[in-house]
């Protein structure tokens, strides 16, 4: 346990440092606006591809409605700071608890199915929200929720892109997140040992729509508007492919998926015509070499290092 709190703290400190590096850059200019864009869409990506993660790799569950839950974060984020003029704390809050209700309230009926019949089941009503909103002229129906402020800004996204990883690191070591773990290996042996695998699969994929709430709430306040083509069955199956590409049951592999991803987009941004070629391509020949993923499910942490040295001294002492 104090090797964990020890590893926490030093990655807790190394986030800091990275932090007032970026931070840094972007105040004194170095960072223009085009990598200040991408690096807001790498945090919302990393929020959005670990919280799917807990619920497809760590649970085993196969969720692709994921941007539904983005959806009701960030419409409601907006409803909160721009009818009612409550602060942007109480809209991250209300769209990950609006989020998370509502996928507690989707979850218990549908994590009665499994596979292609679950992944139908949260594709659909992925897509019933945001038909749903599409037709509800409070929030701007199909031109969208427009004239939002920005309040999103690197520090609220960094220290809670940072929470989201720790919350989900510190779930999956729990006695709840080995629960969920013992569902993917073997759903059967878990409840014949006992475990309640329906409770935990509505906890997981509650735990992952509020998080993705909190992302929507970001993404909203970010972009001045909140759209329906935003949160397309389309945008799900980019999350996904955040989370397949890093690795399924790694968080690692999620946050380097998002990032490579995001990244990627970035960078063929000059080349329109050519840009989803050579970004289907790549993911093609990632999976044909390495079909696990990146990270495949394990984890980079600080113990690789001293496997390293420590393998480095004793190779030296049977040298000598």
């Amino acid at each position: 346990m104090k090797t964990k709190t020890k590893n926490d703290l030093l990655s807790l400190g190394a986030c800091f440092v990275v932090y007032a590096i970026i931070q840094a850059l972007i105040t004194f200019g170095v960072i223009g606006q085009f990598w200040q864009l991408n690096i807001v869409l790498i945090g919302i990506n990393i929020i959005l591809a670990v919280s799917l993660n807990l619920i497809n790799g760590f649970t085993g569950q196969f969720s692709i409605g994921h941007a539904g839950f983005m959806a009701v974060g960030a419409y409601l984020g907006a409803v909160l700071t721009v009818k009612m003029h409550l602060p942007f704390i109480v809209a991250i809050l209300g769209g990950a608890l609006a989020a998370g209700f509502l996928g507690f309230v989707i979850g218990l009926p549908t994590l009665r199915l499994s596979g292609d019949y679950l992944a139908i089941a949260t594709l659909g009503l992925g897509e019933i929200i945001r038909i749903t909103i599409l037709n509800i002229p409070y929030v701007g129906g199909a031109s969208g929720f427009m004239g939002i402020p920005r309040y999103t800004t690197f520090t609220w996204l960094f220290f809670l892109t940072v929470f989201t990883v720790f919350f989900v690191k510190n779930f999956i070591n729990s006695t709840h997140g080995r629960a969920c773990i013992s569902i993917r290996e073997n759903e059967i042996a878990a409840e014949a040992m006992g475990i309640d695998t329906t409770r935990y699969k509505v906890l997981a994929f509650t735990i992952g729509a509020a998080f993705a709430g909190v992302a929507g709430a970001l993404f909203s306040h970010y972009f001045y508007i909140a759209h329906p083509a935003s949160f397309t069955f389309m945008r799900s199956f980019d999350i996904l492919t955040m989370v397949v590409l890093g690795g399924l049951g790694s968080i690692t592999g999620s946050i380097a998926g998002a990032v490579l991803l995001t990244f990627i987009s970035a960078a063929l941004a000059s080349y329109p015509e050519w840009r989803m070629v050579i970004y289907s391509l790549s993911l093609i020949i990632l999976m044909i070499y390495r079909p696990q993923g990146l990270f495949g499910n394990k984890e980079f942490s600080l113990k690789m290092f001293s496997r390293l040295t420590g393998g480095g001294k004793r190779g030296t002492a049977q040298g000598k």
